[in-house]
């Protein structure tokens, strides 16, 4: 291969290409090899050049050996981490004319291996956590408490609890599953969603009564209609209106707003706008950009103690995004919180 070939063979692949002759220099780059590691490379040692010890193994060896070799690269483009499969593959019959190393950004493919990996750590300790506690008291009810009547109400009352986490625990993953699967498909029926939120909002009046907190729907008078699953809809509604009543009851109050816009900017058409509004603690507005994902809390033990899994809001981001809507989340520490979902009209 000559040196004046070699450039515009590998200037349309879409990933970073050198090659590398059998005298050890660099004899062509493309463009985003050249973003990668500087213009100044062509002619060149490749030890000059590549630098990364593990890279430059993967090299000599694919030169010594006449083998292809495979290495990982780490590194940092624009602000965020890039990993890359590198490939040294010999060049010629024989091998013997070099090597041409290439360059495969698989760093999407490491962080979904990286969400499975937490994913399935955080339900192991969601499960493990009740489990303990489940088989101490058992076997305390096997033994020193076995004639013991009133330990035995008392932990068979906590085992029930803990049962009952569990079991929402489960319920959850079942739903978050089921709605991930279902992400891309559009709902084809027409649901009501005043009557969906006024549904919602009188199931959870006597818990809001419980709490203390006074609740109050506005604007779901008239029918209003969009393109949706009622059951999804319910429990997005669900979730948010329960969540307010739990965290923010300091605050007493708990409205649930609907908004209809023949402009919605969020969809630049029709849109429904709901709101829920709690006068509570409030918290810290970073948190938010991280509240949506899996088993996140702001609070991880009050979360637990009034029953939460950590998976409401996740569930309620993928059930607005199979409805092409939009979920907005904002808070003020002291001054309480509003979590909006934005619904396009059809």
């Amino acid at each position: 291969m000559t040196a004046d070939l070699a450039p515009s063979i590998i200037a349309g692949v879409p990933f970073p290409v050198l090659l590398i002759d059998s005298s050890e220099r660099v004899l062509a780059m493309n463009l985003l090899a050249t973003n990668l590691f500087g213009p100044a490379g062509t002619g060149r040692h490749y030890i000059t050049v590549l630098r990364q010890p593990a890279l430059l193994d993967c090299v000599e060896e694919a030169l010594r050996l006449r083998q292809a070799r495979k290495v990982r690269y780490l590194t940092t483009e624009v602000a965020r981490e890039v990993t890359y499969e590198v490939v040294a593959s010999p060049l010629g019959p024989d091998g013997s004319e070099g090597v041409v190393v290439v360059f495969t950004d698989i760093t999407e493919r490491e962080q979904m291996g990286q969400i499975r990996r937490d994913f399935v750590a955080n339900v192991s300790h969601e499960l493990k956590t009740p489990l303990t506690a489940l088989m101490g008291f058992i076997e305390t009810l096997q033994g020193p408490a076995r004639d013991d009547a009133a330990a035995r109400a008392r932990f068979l009352e906590i085992m029930g609890r803990e049962a009952k986490r569990m079991n929402r625990l489960v319920s959850d993953l079942l739903s978050l599953s089921r709605v991930e699967a279902e992400e891309r498909m559009r709902p084809g029926a027409r649901v009501d969603v005043a009557a969906l939120l006024r549904s919602s909002v009188q199931t959870l009046r006597p818990l809001a009564t419980d709490s203390g907190v006074e609740m109050q729907l506005e604007g779901a008078d008239a029918p209003v209609h969009v393109l949706g699953d009622s059951d999804q809809l319910t429990q997005v509604f669900h979730n948010l209106i329960e969540n307010g009543i739990k965290y923010g009851a300091s605050g007493g109050s708990l409205v649930v707003r609907m908004t209809r816009s023949e402009r919605e900017l969020a969809f630049r058409g029709p849109g429904l706008r709901i709101d829920v509004i709690d006068r509570g603690e409030g918290f810290d507005p970073v948190h938010i950009p991280r509240l949506t994902e899996r088993f996140y809390r702001v609070d991880s033990h009050r979360s637990r103690e009034m029953g939460g899994t950590g998976l409401g809001l996740a569930i309620v981001k993928h059930i607005v995004n199979r409805h092409r809507g939009r979920f907005r989340i904002e808070s003020v520490e002291g001054q309480g919180s509003t979590f909006t979902v934005f619904l396009p009209e059809s």
